[in-house]
């Protein structure tokens, strides 16, 4: 009988986990070491880029799509702190960005 429970104990604890917030995991990633206000050098900071960003609300796909080209270095030129990124992770930050980065 606890054999049968196992799963459902540990469901619960996966849904019970705080889940990270978008601007935690851009501080834990060190976004806000370039993106900070101020912003070093000719980084825009993280406001600049939600302002430019926003006009991909709306658009499934360009969370995604701006992902792949920020980790291949085609936004911003290669940056070794946007390479090192996970798909998933950078996916969070563009869709963060996007919906205003708050």
């Amino acid at each position: 009988m606890t054999l049968r429970l196992l799963p459902l104990l540990f469901l619960l604890w996966l849904v019970a986990l705080p889940a990270q917030s978008d601007s935690q995991l851009a501080l834990d990633k060190g976004c806000y070491s370039c993106h900070g206000e101020p912003p070093r050098r000719s980084a825009p900071s993280m406001a600049q880029l939600a302002t430019e960003y926003a006009r991909y609300r709306g658009q499934a796909d360009a969370p995604r799509r701006l992902a792949d080209k920020l980790r291949e270095g085609g936004l911003f030129a290669h940056i070794a702190a946007h390479e090192r990124l996970r798909p998933e992770e950078c996916e969070v930050l563009i869709r963060w960005i996007i919906e205003g980065a708050k």
